[in-house]
């Protein structure tokens, strides 16, 4: 143990950093390419009273160790459902997916319905008809070996967390993500971290191919479903396109469709209100 509720659980010989804190029916929260577990902070507190709140660190991100295989949506769905099976929660489930890891909850609840007690999508990744590149592992050898080679160089150590900071604050409107600094050079010094996001982006469209495949044969279970679209305010075009896109996801699985504003993409710090108020009500 590292604080309250925080333990290493070991899932294919790696180990995988995950909190749980709080009391009641289970969330797990899943955060999106690139981010760590401390991402959801401004959650917890909102939570926590009511509900058991599960958070982890992907292979690479955050304090877990890094991951042998490409990311999948089916893996990444198997994975969540091992570590709440490790965790001695093997019930039933409200799992919420942050920008990429929104593929990853909602093939969870595909493939595990009988765990599922709710789905919550947090400004999620969408792509209405996305087709697998070709030479998947030839693109993921090349995402190691481009992080292999940063990391030779020092880069992750030298700009990983100035450039963790710089993305956090371009995600959200007021311009600050205010993550402990000792977690993030804790986090993002390590090559780990940059091979996983190269990793991930990588397979990403893959990822997206492979749920939209899944959508045809594997049904959401009968459960509450809410897509949460993050929106500045600020009336683009750009902005939009992304809304329509939004809505159009929560068409497609039959959710309730809430809009947070204003919010950046990282809505659990510009607000984390409107992002528990989601779980809350969906389980």
């Amino acid at each position: 143990m590292n604080g309250p509720g925080e333990r290493f659980v070991r899932l294919d010989g790696r180990a995988l950093h995950v909190r749980a804190e709080g009391s009641g029916p289970v969330c797990v929260l899943s955060a999106g390419l690139g981010m760590a577990w401390f991402d959801w902070e401004p959650v917890v507190p909102l939570l926590a009273p009511h509900r058991t709140v599960v958070r982890f660190d992907r292979p690479g991100y955050g304090l877990s160790a890094p991951g042998r295989a490409a990311p999948t949506a089916a893996g990444e769905a198997d994975r969540i459902a091992r570590l709440l099976t490790a965790l001695g929660l093997p019930g039933r489930c409200t799992v919420v997916g942050h920008s990429l890891a929104g593929f990853h909850a909602e093939a969870f609840a595909r493939l595990y319905p009988d765990r599922t007690a709710g789905l919550v999508l947090v400004d999620a990744s969408a792509e209405p008809c996305p087709r697998p590149r070709p030479a998947p592992a030839a693109r993921d050898l090349a995402a190691r070996a481009a992080a292999a080679t940063a990391g030779a160089l020092a880069l992750p150590y030298l700009l990983g967390p100035p450039g963790r900071r710089l993305v956090a604050a371009l995600s959200t409107v007021g311009r600050t993500a205010p993550a402990p600094a000792a977690l993030v050079r804790r986090s993002y010094r390590p090559t780990r971290a940059l091979r996983a996001a190269l990793r991930e982006n990588a397979g990403y469209l893959d990822v997206a191919a492979e749920l939209a495949a899944l959508r045809t044969h594997a049904p959401l279970p009968a459960v509450p479903v809410t897509v949460l679209a993050a929106d500045r305010g600020r009336g683009t075009r750009a902005a939009a396109r992304w809304l329509t896109r939004q809505r159009e996801l929560a068409d497609l699985l039959g959710a309730a469709f809430r809009v947070a504003a204003p919010a950046g993409h990282l809505v659990m710090y510009d607000r984390p209100d409107l992002v528990a108020r989601a779980v809350l009500d969906g389980s």
